[in-house]
């Protein structure tokens, strides 16, 4: 028989990307509707390993959508990568009672928590939220179509000055290991 999950901890890990926000609202808010207890960790994995929780609940996410990055901060984390690490993070989240954790991030994100989940058969749940568009089984990542818009527009404005001056502009755009920005863009 499975264990009931009474308690939720959410974080955000890696690059930020447009829609972050909205998807924490949505899983606090979430949790909030089926009277389970959300903790939002702050700076990611790192944020974990040092226990770095804060109660959420609607009124916490409050007008967030709006608002670009992450209201939960987004770090790095070498330590993570590491077992003493990950058992830190682990025991961290069993002395506050959480029972699953969602993760929204990127490719890092998603292989921190495939091998936390390995290790300690901890329910984890990932959103995919990366520019780079590079999550396998998803056609648009959080944050991709923004990121992929504002170099449109950019590009738009960068080639009236380029045609002004008979001039042509080379433009290197993010994606870090992925080329679906250039692609789409061109």
């Amino acid at each position: 028989m499975s264990k009931s999950i009474k308690k939720i901890g959410v974080l955000t890990s890696g690059g930020d990307s447009p829609g972050m926000n909205a998807a924490i609202r949505s899983v606090v808010r979430t949790c909030a509707f089926h009277n389970i207890e959300c903790l939002g960790i702050y700076r990611g994995y790192q944020g974990m390993i040092e226990g770095d929780f804060k109660e959420m609940n609607a009124r916490s996410v409050n007008n967030i959508i709006n608002k670009g990055g992450t209201i939960l901060k987004s770090a790095r984390s070498k330590e993570f990568m590491t077992p003493e690490g990950r058992k830190k993070a682990y025991d961290n989240l069993i002395k506050v009672q959480v029972d699953a954790l969602v993760v929204i991030g990127g490719d890092g994100s998603f292989t921190g928590a495939e091998v936390f989940n390995a290790e300690y058969g901890f329910p984890v749940m990932g959103i995919p939220g990366t520019i780079d568009n590079d999550i396998f089984g998803t056609s648009h990542t959080l944050g991709y179509d923004t990121a992929l818009n504002t170099v449109v527009e950019v590009i738009d404005k960068i080639r009236d000055t380029a045609s002004s001056h008979n001039r042509l502009f080379l433009v290197e755009v993010m994606g870090r290991d992925a080329g679906h920005i250039a692609l789409n863009a061109g």
